[in-house]
């Protein structure tokens, strides 16, 4: 199959990969554009793996009020390069991170984050609830599974689907922006305040 420069210009105007990239994804899946960007996030995403050994020391605190300033956020991303902490993408993916924690209120960046014994209460509670259902254990172990896997969801910012776009996950969202970036992205803090709640 001929991969045109019009497939390859609409490929890149939907992901920002490169030239090159956008063209072997599209050969690699045979013309087919949800294939090619799902090919495409999958190679940013073991790049960013590579990425993440490096330093990333520059950056930017942002914050968001939300209107009434009853909500605020206070936001630390890290990038290797003060020329991509100034670069206007990385300031909207900032902007948007600010207001994805201020919508849906996760409590850590990753599940990486959520603390041991967090998660082993949950699964308690979880199994609490499937005591008195006649299932095998192998059953219950599934449902216990697809039960934390909610709760990733609701907890780590991460795992959360994008408010501004819900068919993607903000791990998605992280990669492309990483990928166009080229560089280590770190998602350092975040501080989420109501008017009135008590830390």
């Amino acid at each position: 199959m001929t991969v045109t420069s019009e497939d390859i210009k609409k490929l890149r105007s939907l992901t920002g990969a490169g030239i090159m990239d956008c063209k072997q994804a599209l050969t690699e899946t045979g013309g087919d554009f949800e294939k090619a960007i799902e090919w495409l996030r999958q190679k940013g995403l073991s790049a960013l793996a590579k990425r993440a050994e490096r330093e990333a020391r520059e950056g930017l605190i942002d914050s968001y009020i939300h209107t009434g300033g009853r909500v605020g956020v206070l936001l630390e991303v890290n990038c290797e390069t003060d020329f991509v902490a100034r670069n206007a993408e990385f300031k909207q993916f900032c902007h948007d991170l600010c207001l994805q924690i201020a919508a849906q209120a996760p409590l850590y960046v990753s599940r990486e984050d959520v603390p041991d014994e967090v998660i082993a209460k949950e699964r308690d509670i979880y199994y609490e609830q499937l005591k008195d259902e006649n299932k095998p254990d192998h059953v219950k172990e599934k449902i216990v599974e697809g039960k934390l896997e909610k709760f990733f969801e609701q907890v780590c910012l991460l795992d959360q689907p994008f408010v501004k776009n819900p068919d993607i996950r903000i791990k998605d969202y992280f990669g492309e922006v990483a990928g166009k970036l080229g560089e280590n992205i770190v998602i350092r803090r975040f501080v989420r305040y109501v008017l009135g709640e008590h830390v």
